[in-house]
């Protein structure tokens, strides 16, 4: 495990370590390590977060001929419709789950509109991307949960493909599916997995965005005082907030080539190499006072997103989508507090992704 900011953004770039474990020197011995489930490996294996140049290239650049900056602009007038909207459903209330309520229903609308799933399929998702990213890997939950799941999303998904290539439509999935470079297009299991990466990376990280960040500012009254005073704040107290809090907690595996020193380590020719972001953006080395909440905080290079060619390709959205929830909420809910104390909270458990279970708040 990487922890030094420094050493945490080197290995992201370092083209030294594989992300695809079939290319690690070492690749039958770590077979054990690839996932558990067929349904799952093809929806991995297929994305390119888990793919090495030349490959990791030609899938980002065909992806990124339809999610453009654009499209994401586009969305900005229907994030603020639907912040607004889910506010409406419960201000009479005087109390929710900002996750069941808000955090997690706006970025799933966002990317299923943006996709083109229909509005009556949406609630699957949510259980679906759950599951996927679950950190339950024991035998019984991957054959009765894990397994029927991943293979009901890859059934869901082939038929919306075959849906789009029969009657296209003006939305993402219709895009990708069209979607060539010099001639190549994404094979099927390349579309499931560029469609699994946008369902999680585009839909889990943002709830946690907005979960961990409400919840970090209603635990430093201070903070969200300054940003409800002066609302422009808003862009600047996101990168504080990914930073101090960041929803991507440590990332996907890395394989080393060959036998790669950080510092005064050797990391072994084979070995699984884990980059912990959250450490990162905690490195005094790095950030003056890490441990503070500072949302007028200048320099903060954080590595909430990644670094280098595996940098995250839905950062605007989820930038956009951040500022959105979070600056609506503190303009509708001028009272807003946790209900309940911050040590009754339940964090979801697993290594990569860090959220909340429930967020009980009053206004």
């Amino acid at each position: 495990m990487v922890s030094r900011y420094d050493d945490v953004a080197s290995v992201l770039r370092d083209e030294r370590f594989a992300k695809d474990w079939r290319n690690a020197p070492l690749a039958e011995q770590l077979a054990h390590l690839s996932p558990v489930s067929k349904e799952l490996a093809k929806l991995q294996i297929g994305n390119f977060l888990f793919l090495d140049p030349p490959d990791h290239q030609r899938l980002r650049a065909l992806v990124s001929k339809a999610f453009t900056p654009r499209l994401i602009e586009q969305m900005r007038g229907r994030v603020q419709a639907l912040a607004d909207a889910l506010l409406d459903a419960v201000e009479d209330k005087g109390e929710m789950d900002l996750l069941d309520d808000y955090a997690y229903p706006l970025p799933v609308t966002v990317i299923a509109e943006l996709l083109g799933v229909p509005a009556a399929d949406r609630h699957k998702f949510r259980e679906w991307s759950i599951t996927a990213v679950s950190g339950n890997r024991t035998q019984e939950y991957v054959e009765k949960v894990l397994v029927p799941h991943m293979r009901a999303l890859t059934d869901y998904l082939r038929a919306m493909f075959e849906a789009k290539r029969k009657n296209p439509e003006d939305d993402l999935l219709s895009a990708l599916v069209r979607a060539e470079e010099a001639g190549d297009k994404l094979s099927e299991d390349e579309l499931l997995g560029t469609l699994f990466l946008l369902l999680v990376a585009g839909y889990e990280t943002t709830v946690n965005l907005i979960g961990n960040s409400t919840l970090a500012l209603l635990q430093h009254p201070d903070q969200l005082q300054k940003l409800r005073d002066d609302p422009s704040l808003i862009k600047g107290a996101i990168e504080e907030l990914l930073r101090y809090e960041a929803p991507f907690e440590i990332s996907t595996e890395r394989f080393a080539r060959e036998d790669v020193a950080i510092g005064e380590t050797v990391i072994p020719k084979g070995e699984v190499v884990m980059a912990v972001i959250a450490a990162a953006n905690r490195d005094p080395e790095r950030f003056p006072e890490p441990n503070t909440l500072d949302v007028t905080r200048m320099d903060n290079k954080h590595l909430a997103f990644g670094k280098g060619i595996h940098f995250c390709l839905g950062a605007p959205l989820a930038r956009m989508e951040g500022r959105i929830a979070i600056a609506t909420l503190l303009r509708r809910m001028p009272n807003l507090r946790l209900k309940g104390s911050s040590e009754s909270l339940t964090w979801r458990p697993g290594l990569t992704l860090r959220g909340l279970e429930g967020l009980p708040v009053e206004f």
